[in-house]
């Protein structure tokens, strides 16, 4: 079995899951990881939302909940990726991020003994300008191929009723 650990930072769509469960014709094994947003990151989410032109995102970045109140929509964001994988015939587990994600992945990986780590992300562009992006920092710490791809963005997709990861509930 193909075993992928997933770093993500908004629930899959379906599509997504089409994506990454068709990368390898052997059957597939993920361990998924989600980090809540937080705080320290709105001021480059509001310049990566005016960069690509979503200024009415920007303004709003302030609204999203982060820190403690950002956990419960990350679980429930974690919860519909894993029963999406599921459905797809995988084996998923999960994990939301506390504290620093790239130290988390390095002992997923050991631990499971992952054949690569799959980077989901929504494009940040002033990160990826200068290589601190999740995927760029652990093509340095895990000792595993790293992918990144870009997840869709809400709203892709007709029908789809996926949590969106600042969700409340």
């Amino acid at each position: 079995m193909f075993t992928s650990v997933l770093m993500i930072e908004q629930p899959l769509s379906a599509t997504d899951v089409d994506f990454v469960t068709t990368l390898h014709d052997d059957s597939m094994s993920f361990v998924v990881l989600m980090r809540p947003r937080g705080d320290e990151d709105r001021l480059l989410r509001a310049i990566d939302d005016v960069a690509l032109g979503e200024l009415e995102q920007a303004l709003h970045e302030a609204d999203e909940p982060e820190g403690d109140a950002a956990v419960r929509p990350a679980a429930v964001a974690l919860e519909h990726s894993l029963r999406l994988l599921r459905e797809a015939g995988c084996e998923a587990v999960g994990q939301l991020i506390d504290g620093h994600p790239l130290d988390l992945l390095r002992s997923v990986v050991e631990q499971t003994h992952a054949d690569e780590v799959i980077v989901l992300t929504a494009p940040h562009l002033v990160e990826e300008f200068f290589h601190r992006d999740w995927a760029s920092r652990a093509r340095h710490k895990v000792g595993v191929p790293v992918l990144k791809l870009y997840a869709h963005a809400d709203g892709e997709e007709e029908g789809e009723e996926a949590p969106a990861a600042g969700e409340r509930d």
